[in-house]
């Protein structure tokens, strides 16, 4: 959080990847409605702080969920129709219980249990006395039930997890594909199963046929998102960001959106489920990144070295604006906060103004150590629940009466002014994407491009939603509609000589 204060300076819970991150479990009403799925009645059915994740379905009115309670992660069952938790289902003092699923034709569950000597295995749990028996003794990542003795799972095999079919009734099991996903789904209306094959740089939704070993490409994932389900055996639903997406195989359309979420608490959607009769969906979003950011602070704050540290990833990049490592890793990270703390007597860190966009995090900081006062700027970026990056900007840059030369060029881009405009570029001006990914540069090219996208933009305008003034550098939250469409990105300027010398935008 604030540059190692001046140059001083997630666990797993398995090998698989299980990010103990802040997560919730959310569940909708859902209907299809002109053949579009639709939400509504949204509730938190976890709103618990720690680990909530891995919904399934018991039945058409309760929803099993693995949470954290006392240090550890037990089944939990959520009764829609009373509106509450109803009951812990496990209560393991020997390990955790992930990913449970109702077992065909029983009253019991099956779960993977962690425990805390590090055995990893799949059990099932009596529903009413929650006893405990092992199924197998692979190291299962994550399972489906195909009937009430066939089970498709996916088992870890050195850094990949493989597709088993294992028939318990038989004692048999078989390996039907390597280097495969966590998303396993039974296809409503088929005997196949779906998996996500990661086998090429495009991943791909294949199906299997458990009694014949028979697999099929289905589709592409959507971008690299690999948790799916399915409303039918025609439709998939997928999450990515703040966005829900379905696919209609019979069609040649590609992934279409059922709805963004402009709240801030619902981010990166994971672990998709759907109700037995198709009227109910739950998925897990994680924690705002705001949330995790304001928690960092909090801790530095405090002096709080843990709990600082833990808002990082393990291979968080540290750097000046815009791309001037500083330093990565996070035992270097706690290191150079060790050593700061034991040498400074006091310190702060007051966010004065945020901005948030996404899963980037941009905090203006008045700073204080051993009382003298800071400025800074800490551009966040949040990845799987935790800071993946922190680059910071300092007032360092040559005086300049930014502000009024970035305002100038604001009014000329509503006005849609090319000569106004341009104006207020340097000649050798450069646009780029954060950190460094040049994209243009020259004010001939500028005028080029912009003066087209002036001319068939009739309806273009920019709204400032934030701004943070720092130095030499304008930083600005936009929000710009495009032929109706609202598009949102942040604008970092800086200025030289009374000119905008350099863009830098994140999207």
């Amino acid at each position: 959080m604030t540059r190692g204060f001046f140059l001083i300076c997630s666990l797993l819970v398995s090998a698989l990847g299980w990010a103990q991150t802040d997560t919730e479990v959310y569940l909708f009403d859902l209907k299809v409605n002109n053949a579009k799925p639709t939400l509504s009645n949204p509730k938190n059915i976890s709103n618990n702080p720690g680990y909530d994740n891995q919904p399934s379905f018991w039945d058409d009115d309760s929803v099993l969920f693995a949470s954290t309670r006392q240090d550890q992660t037990d089944v939990l069952q959520f009764n829609v129709n009373e509106g509450s938790t109803s009951s812990w289902l496990t209560y393991t003092t020997t390990g955790s219980e992930y990913s449970p699923l109702r077992i065909p034709g029983k009253n019991a569950i099956s779960a993977i249990r962690l425990d805390l000597d590090g055995l990893q295995r799949l059990y099932e749990y009596d529903f009413e006395t929650s006893e405990s028996t092992p199924i197998t003794d692979l190291k299962i990542g994550y399972h489906v039930w195909f009937n009430d003795h066939i089970l498709v799972a996916t088992v870890l095999m050195e850094n990949r997890m493989d597709l088993k079919v294992m028939d318990l009734e038989k004692g048999t099991q078989q390996t039907v594909h390597q280097n495969v996903g966590r998303s396993l789904h039974k296809i409503p209306g088929t005997d196949l199963i779906s998996f996500i094959s990661k086998r090429n740089n495009t991943w791909e939704i294949m199906s299997l046929g458990p009694i014949t070993g028979e697999s099929k490409k289905i589709t592409k994932t959507y971008a690299q998102e690999e948790d799916i389900c399915w409303l039918d055996e025609n439709t998939i639903i997928t999450g990515a960001g703040k966005r829900l997406l379905t696919k209609k195989l019979s069609s040649d359309a590609d992934w279409e959106t059922i709805i963004e979420f402009p709240q801030e608490e619902i981010n990166n959607i994971s672990r998709i489920a759907i109700s037995p009769n198709s009227k109910r969906l739950a998925f897990v979003a994680e924690e705002s990144p705001a949330k995790i950011i304001q928690k960092q602070v909090k801790a530095f704050n405090s002096r709080d070295l843990d709990g600082f540290v833990a808002c990082f990833a393990d291979n968080v990049l540290v750097q000046r604006f815009p791309n001037e490592k500083m330093y990565q890793g996070i035992s270097t990270m706690r290191d150079n906060y060790e050593r700061f703390f034991e040498n400074v007597k006091s310190s702060s860190v007051e966010v004065v103004n945020r901005i948030i966009l996404g899963n980037t995090i941009i905090d203006e900081e008045k700073t204080k150590v051993d009382g003298r006062d800071g400025h800074q700027v800490a551009i966040y970026q949040v990845e799987n629940g935790l800071i993946a990056s922190m680059t910071f900007v300092f007032p360092d840059g040559p005086l300049t009466d930014a502000e009024s030369v970035v305002q100038e060029q604001l009014e000329a881009y509503n006005n849609r002014d090319i000569e106004a405009f341009t104006d207020t570029y340097a000649n050798g001006i450069e646009l780029y994407d954060f950190p460094k990914s040049l994209n243009l540069k020259g004010k001939s090219k500028l005028a080029q491009r912009y003066g087209s996208f002036f001319e068939d933009t009739p309806d273009l305008h920019c709204e400032i939603q934030n701004r943070i003034v720092i130095g030499n550098k304008v930083i600005d939250h936009e929000s710009v509609t495009v032929n109706g469409m609202p598009i949102n990105a942040i604008g970092i300027y800086e200025v030289d000589n009374g000119e905008i010398a350099k863009v830098t935008f994140i999207k």
